[in-house]
């Protein structure tokens, strides 16, 4: 897990890139399906402190490719931040967002899931709370992330969001 605004790691590494993350076990040369969270979601998830500036926040965004922080209070999640959330919790709200922090607007109601979670559990998780993205945790502590995207491309690598999950992020 990352920390970018004191440009420390708890962990060290980045989000997992889409090939390596989502790649499944490998039997006599074919693919075979997965089981549990853990087979196909993004490891080392991009996480900042509840007191990182939104400002901060908007360019490890940038900078990473990704529309989606978690945020975290002394290595806990508390919350996940998204870039819709930094455009409609503050700049709408007309919020300085050098003194606006990523806890001020971070979703703070999560559903999570483990990584020993089947991927049944995901699809209903997904479907009762409509949400795209859930935060993987282990002890409270983020270990990954799984998204709708992420179970496109497990369930039917062939369909439209599966191939839009696999290309690298818009710049």
């Amino acid at each position: 897990m990352r920390d970018p605004a004191k440009k420390e790691t708890v962990e060290e590494g980045k989000a997992g890139t889409p090939d390596a993350a989502r790649q499944s076990p490998r039997v006599k040369g074919e693919r075979t399906m997965a089981q549990t969270v853990r087979d196909i979601m993004t490891p080392q998830p991009i996480a900042v402190p509840a007191d990182t500036a939104l400002t901060e926040a908007a360019r490890f965004m940038r900078e990473e490719g990704v529309g989606e922080l978690m945020v975290t209070q002394n290595g806990t999640l508390c919350g996940v931040v998204t870039d819709r959330d930094i455009v409609v919790r503050a700049v709408a709200e007309h919020r300085d967002p050098d003194n606006t922090t990523a806890g001020d607007v971070a979703s703070k109601e999560l559903v999570t899931v483990t990584p020993d979670d089947g991927l049944d559990s995901v699809v209903r998780l997904m479907r009762e709370h409509a949400v795209r993205r859930l935060p993987v945790v282990e002890q409270g502590h983020p270990v990954g992330m799984v998204s709708l995207g992420d179970m496109a491309m497990e369930r039917d690598e062939r369909s439209a969001l599966a191939d839009i999950s696999a290309e690298p992020p818009n710049e």
